[in-house]
């Protein structure tokens, strides 16, 4: 297909759109509010329902509702806003219901900078919300990929019936690039994905010759919380499979770079140049932030990689927990970092990386 030139908001908008959904609801909130009005425009065209909800409390529970009855369904939020969408998506994953969900950060705590960041890791990997739920999370470092992840990340949430993260940040929110962009599946399709989820949905189910479809967040009388956890439970360590990560030079590299998103193309870049100055380093960057590809640092040989370093738009680092897990002490950890809107430089990430050769 063709390659156009877009904007990472409007073209994860529309990459959502050819992948089937059909609502949307959302509230505007810097550096993401390309998507809701790209989504204004477009979902009437496809006979979708778009809505700017009065907060992003009732935004995430229009979602709920619509997703419950297998309507692919999609809100987005940046930071602090998605914050507030964290008991919505509790229950949306304690019933089950397939959406996804888009965050591209900003500065923080609190309301913070409307500038980019990487501090919201630890919530999108480990807290979303409470009762101990997870989301897979993908983790894009150019406009193509924030496509196809978010093409991809619908596909993921039906088969798993639980929410999906796609975790952006403000520079590939608001940068333009080409991209190209997925084949839209028909109205037919759309309507098939639909009509997959009726053992489950509530589409008004003829009680003469069906069961009764119950989206239920509880499953009080039939199984109990702590089986649905058990359950939970094993769904997230299925996940194993679908861990994603770009490995670049790891062969023969001595210090290797771990970076995800907007870092690990900035990352790459670095990592490139440090070769031509005959510096054996390389670069593990994260696709899926959960499940985190702990397999990529196990394949390293330890022998001759001698230290590891976490680059991040966050102070203090929080992807680095998730690095210490996979490295397990076999090599040192060194940390490059900017937050609360910063954005980390080339030569910075290089300056870190000679210094740990020296």
């Amino acid at each position: 297909m063709a390659r156009v030139f877009m904007k990472g908001c409007e073209a994860i908008a529309e990459a959502a759109v050819r992948s089937g959904c059909r609502f949307f609801a959302g509230y505007p909130i810097t550096p993401q509010n390309e998507i809701p009005e790209y989504m204004s425009r477009r979902m009437p065209e496809v006979g979708g329902v778009f809505v700017q909800g009065e907060s992003e409390v009732a935004s995430i529970n229009m979602i709920f509702g619509a997703a419950q009855t297998g309507t692919r369904a999609m809100t987005s939020s940046s930071s602090c806003g998605i914050s507030l969408m964290s008991e919505g998506l509790s229950f949306l994953a304690g019933a089950r219901v397939p959406m996804v969900v888009v965050n591209v950060q900003r500065g923080g705590p609190g309301i913070g900078a409307i500038q980019p960041a990487q501090q919201d890791y630890l919530q999108a990997t480990k807290a979303s919300g409470n009762g101990g739920f997870q989301m897979m999370v993908l983790a894009p470092s150019t406009v193509q990929e924030a496509v196809d992840m978010t093409f991809a990340a619908f596909d993921y949430a039906q088969r798993d019936r639980n929410p999906v993260m796609v975790l952006a940040d403000g520079v590939i929110g608001t940068i333009m690039e080409p991209v190209t962009l997925p084949e839209a599946r028909s109205s037919e399709q759309v309507a098939e994905l639909k009509a997959s989820c009726r053992s489950w949905a509530l589409v008004g189910h003829d009680l003469s010759c069906e069961p009764r479809a119950l989206v239920d967040s509880g499953d009080w009388d039939t199984k109990g919380m702590e089986q649905k956890n058990i359950e939970a439970s094993a769904l997230y360590e299925s996940w194993k499979k679908d861990a994603q990560a770009e490995e670049l030079f790891l062969d023969d590299a001595e210090v290797v770079v771990a970076a995800y998103g907007i870092s690990g193309r900035i990352a790459r870049s670095a990592v490139s140049l440090l070769r031509q100055e005959g510096l054996k380093v390389g670069l593990i960057r994260p696709k899926t932030v959960n499940p985190f590809p702990f397999e990529s640092f196990d394949k390293l040989d330890y022998h001759r990689v001698k230290a590891i370093l976490d680059v991040e738009m966050s102070i203090p680092a929080q992807m680095l927990y998730d690095v210490r897990m996979a490295v397990r002490g076999r090599c040192g950890i060194s940390t490059c970092l900017h937050s609360g809107g910063e954005i980390l430089g080339r030569h910075e990430i290089m300056d870190s990386v000679r210094g740990l050769f020296k």
